[in-house]
């Protein structure tokens, strides 16, 4: 009998293994990549100088990259199609030739960043939307030249529903877990007179409304992040002073402008993430346990066509963090500039400026910073134009910190540095 089970066990694993490879599944293959190499004139390699402040554009000292894997659509019934989504994500300082994931100074960063199941065409009412389930990219939004991405609630694993028709707009909903790592709990559990950490749950709840139009060739989008901690028993016991964090976001994007596109952002927060609107917080990591009490960003940025051959890139923002008690509120404001001539189809020459001043970073009286860049770079590029990729540019970059005289070695607030890198995505 026990023979028997093995054998009708093996017939069914093989009937599946030949299932499988009888209905082989297509894939859709994307990615992003940059690396480069350069030197410096005081710190040996080149240096990487707050690029998300004043501008990323010869100013980067890593190897990065993303390769995803989409399925092509599965489909299934008469309308729905479901898509199984993976990426790994690769960073590392390209200092060695074998640069493995070893948990040292040599080692590179390996994760798993996506990986989820989405389907659509499962409601007969409304065939776009789109139910989903996983570890996902969640609508991200950023600005290209400085990397930064003024809302990105991906964290954990999760799901939701997006791009639900509702009167002249779509709606979104998703569920992810975000939890606080490592949060100062202020609670010395082991009696050594320290305060210790724990790691805290907190899941974020996100809801959208976009494509709501405007004027012609403007539209809206209105989102809430609704960060709910959810203590243990135990922690409860402890009365941690937790707080729950809400981020209110207002997206007004004016296409069609001067070839390009215009962005007005506006985002309000509480709490935890009050902290991160001056500190260039992405609305995910929002702390547990924080002092923040409002903050506020106002953003502009965009890109435009300025003629035949000139593209202009931009983005200005301001932004306060306030914080109950004595700590000072925390302000910042940067402006960033990339102004692009194409020479022709291959080939083009970028200019970078940026400029950014804080006062009392993370509300710490007197820690104010400042500082510059200013980067030229020639580039060749599978065609001409703000957005051609790949790209392989050399460039060379000077930065100055105004508020650290000893910032790039003993003695010196500047340096310079020259390089080459590659830029793609597809």
């Amino acid at each position: 009998m026990k023979t028997l089970k093995v054998c009708l066990t093996a017939a069914a694993v093989s009937s599946a293994l030949l299932a499988s490879s009888a209905m082989a599944i297509e894939a859709d293959f994307h990615g992003y990549m940059r690396a480069g190499a350069g030197i410096s004139a005081h710190g040996g390699a080149n240096e990487s100088y707050e690029k998300n402040k004043v501008g990323r554009l010869g100013n980067e000292n890593d190897v990065y990259g993303e390769i995803q894997l989409d399925t092509k659509p599965i489909k299934a019934g008469e309308t729905a199609e479901f898509i199984v989504s993976s990426m790994i994500a690769y960073g590392s300082d390209g200092s060695n030739g074998w640069e493995s994931a070893r948990d040292d100074d040599n080692g590179a960063d390996v994760a798993l960043a996506q990986f989820n199941v989405q389907a659509k065409g499962l409601f007969d009412a409304d065939p776009d939307a789109t139910l989903w389930a996983g570890k996902r990219y969640y609508q991200r939004q950023d600005i290209h030249i400085t990397d930064f991405y003024y809302w990105n609630t991906s964290g954990g694993a999760g799901g939701g529903i997006e791009n639900v028709t509702a009167g002249p707009g779509k709606i979104s909903f998703a569920f992810m877990r975000d939890d606080a790592l490592g949060t100062d709990v202020g609670v010395d559990l082991d009696n050594d007179g320290v305060n210790d950490n724990q790691n805290v749950n907190v899941n974020n709840l996100d809801l959208r409304y976009a494509d709501l139009g405007l004027w012609q060739d403007a539209t809206l989008e209105l989102g809430v992040n609704y960060y709910m901690v959810n203590e243990t028993d135990e922690q409860d016991d402890l009365d941690i002073d937790t707080k729950d964090s809400v981020m209110a976001t207002a997206v007004i994007t004016q296409g069609n402008f001067f070839g390009g596109f215009n962005k007005t952002v506006f985002q309000f927060a509480t709490n935890g993430a009050a902290s991160g609107m001056a500190g260039l917080g992405s609305g995910s990591w929002i702390p547990a346990v924080s002092d923040g009490d409002t903050g506020f960003r106002v953003i502009n940025f965009g890109v435009v066509d300025l003629s035949e051959n000139w593209d202009f890139g931009h983005q200005v923002m301001y932004a306060q963090s306030s914080y109950k008690g004595d700590k000072k509120d925390h302000t910042f404001a940067n402006i960033v500039v990339r102004p692009i001539y194409n020479w022709s189809e291959i080939m083009k020459t970028e200019l970078e400026a940026g400029y950014y001043t804080e006062d009392n970073q993370w509300g710490t009286d007197g820690a104010d910073n400042e500082g510059a860049k200013f980067t030229v770079a020639q580039a060749w590029s599978a065609g001409s134009g703000f957005w051609a990729r790949p790209e392989i540019r050399v460039y060379a970059s000077y930065v100055d910190d105004f508020k650290n005289d000893d910032r790039f070695g003993k003695g010196n607030s500047s340096e310079m540095s020259v390089g080459i890198q590659a830029e793609a995505w597809w």
